[in-house]
């Protein structure tokens, strides 16, 4: 008995073979613009929705600018040379701001991880350094909101900032850098403690200390040796640096602050992207 003739489709024997196989899933590194545009989206978002913690989180850099920044100029107890303390505190300001935003951010991983969301995203084709990479950015999206409010403040009251776009891109990108580096410390600190009081706790306990050994509020030359060597391991020192070369005209070392802080960030995203998966066991 003779079997049946395969009946195929009109045409689908001059198709190509690999016409005929399914498209591949587009993973890897190709998706992360996309998937860091999601990420800061969903920021954006947030923020629109609900300004509350854009207003809340403006008091604290505001009560910095106008209690101490105001008080210090007028007792002329910090030396800063031919540039007012106002100005001098300005930029240090704007980094505290943003540090502040970037080291908590790893509760957001654990509350993810919480509600089975992380795991979700785990499972996609995209490598875990491009998540940690999307939400370290979206971290520096938050924070640049937050450092557009700070400058606000402070050129209402008379800092002499400068408005030249090219410049104010140069800010962006250093708060960007800045916030992506704390950020990942903030999601590595996640993947150690592994709950949100932990890192609570920690969080609080780190940010000080961060502040007080960089040179937001006083130049460096001003410190105690030891206390200057802990300031140039600090990436927030680099950060503040920048910021004032590039916002008053201080003398400033552009070049090796963008490079510290862009090896900060590599740094922080390998490491977070490694410890990421502590969350999901």
């Amino acid at each position: 008995m003779c079997a049946a003739p395969v009946v195929r489709p009109p045409g689908s024997a001059d198709r190509p073979a690999r016409a005929r196989r399914p498209r591949p899933v587009r993973a890897g590194w190709r998706v992360l613009p996309s998937r860091v545009a999601a990420m800061c989206a969903v920021e954006l978002q947030k923020l629109r929705h609900d300004r509350t913690e854009l207003y809340t989180r403006a008091v604290q850099p505001a009560l910095w600018l106008l209690v101490f920044g105001e008080t210090f100029s007028r007792i002329g107890a910090i030396p800063t040379g031919n540039v007012p303390y106002l100005d001098f505190l300005a930029p240090g300001i704007i980094a505290q701001s943003a540090m502040f935003i970037a080291i908590f951010y790893g509760i957001t991983i654990i509350w993810e991880r919480d509600a089975g969301v992380l795991n979700k995203l785990l499972v996609t084709p995209t490598p875990r350094a491009a998540l940690v990479t999307g939400k370290a950015f979206a971290a520096g999206v938050k924070a640049l909101v937050q450092a557009v409010v700070v400058i606000l403040i402070a050129a209402v009251l008379g800092v002499a900032l400068t408005w030249d776009p090219l410049r104010l891109a140069g800010v962006a990108l250093v708060v960007v850098l800045g916030s992506a580096f704390f950020s990942c410390l903030s999601m590595s600190l996640a993947g150690v403690v592994l709950t949100r009081d932990r890192l609570m706790g920690i969080g609080q306990a780190i940010t000080m200390p961060l502040f007080f050994a960089s040179n937001a509020l006083y130049p460096v030359a001003l410190m105690p040796g030891w206390l200057q060597v802990v300031s140039l391991a600090n990436p927030l020192s680099y950060e503040v640096d920048a910021l004032r070369g590039l916002l008053i005209g201080a003398p400033a070392h552009l070049g090796l602050d963008l490079a510290v802080l862009c090896f900060a960030a590599l740094v922080g995203i390998a490491t977070a992207s490694g410890l990421l998966g502590r969350l999901t066991r």
